[in-house]
């Protein structure tokens, strides 16, 4: 069975898009069939993919979307990009801003991605969304799409501080949109834990939510091999497999599917 995970915080620059690529070319390495999917009109995903010119794509999420909610036959696997380290991936640019205010006063505005989702999501052990840094009609649609959620956040106080209201959202969007929508985990990332700052950040995180939502065991290090790695359009495992950034990451993946339900 397919799960589908949103990727998501509404505080830009904590790794979200990193945490994407390498928890899903990780899963792939492990076997699994994995679709990710860009959510954001910035393309900052397709961009660390090695996708550059996203303008040049002739087919994107906004237009698969587009064509879904529209009743436009679509054909197999139309828009995915196959990629060199075995993840496939479903790519996005600004036009999904103009697609989004298009689709916004139809009545099923929020159901759109998760239909089309249902389309091809048994073709994947796993479908990862990586979402925009607010609570767009995209980010809405994901969330309705979804299984699970993984929320990035550094070990500081600002990125903690709106971790509450994500909570809270995501329980709303549960409560009348979704009811099978669950916490996968927070994940701390850009974190350096030999300061007394950063670990009493994540003591407060553990403290105040770690009975209700897993707090993920893997930290993922600052490093600027993760930004070099994107440039190069490649992930951590490929551009420097023996990092502490790669040895994070295969962490997380290990402690991801060893820790499923």
């Amino acid at each position: 069975m397919c799960k589908i995970i949103s990727i998501i915080n509404n505080k830009g620059g904590v790794g979200k898009t990193t945490t994407t690529l390498n928890l899903g070319i990780g899963l792939a390495m492990r076997g699994k069939k994995v679709l990710l999917i860009d959510n954001d009109p910035q393309g900052s995903l397709t961009s660390c993919l090695g996708y550059q010119d996203l303008e040049s794509l002739k087919s994107t999420a906004a237009s698969v979307l587009w064509k879904y909610a529209n009743g436009i036959e679509l054909k197999h696997q139309e828009g995915v990009i196959h990629h060199e380290e075995g993840i496939d991936l479903l790519p996005c640019n600004l036009e999904m801003s103009s697609v989004e205010l298009a689709l916004m006063d139809r009545e099923d505005k929020n159901l759109l991605l998760k239909g089309y989702l249902s389309l091809i999501k048994k073709e994947y052990d796993y479908i990862l969304i990586d979402c925009l840094p607010s609570l767009s009609l995209m980010t809405i649609n994901a969330l309705v799409a979804s299984n699970r959620i993984i929320i990035p956040i550094q070990p500081e106080y600002l990125s903690v501080k709106g971790l509450n209201n994500l909570i809270v959202t995501s329980n709303m969007i549960k409560s009348k949109l979704n009811k099978d929508l669950r916490f996968g985990g927070i994940l701390f990332t850009m974190a350096n834990l030999r300061t007394n700052y950063a670990k009493d950040i994540r003591n407060l995180v553990i403290d105040t939510y770690g009975k209700k939502i897993k707090v993920f065991d893997s930290v993922i290090p600052r490093s600027v091999k993760f930004g070099e790695a994107s440039a190069m359009g490649k992930s951590i495992y490929a551009h420097s497999p023996k990092s502490k950034g790669a040895q994070a990451y295969s962490s997380l993946v290990d402690e991801f599917v060893g820790g499923r339900k």
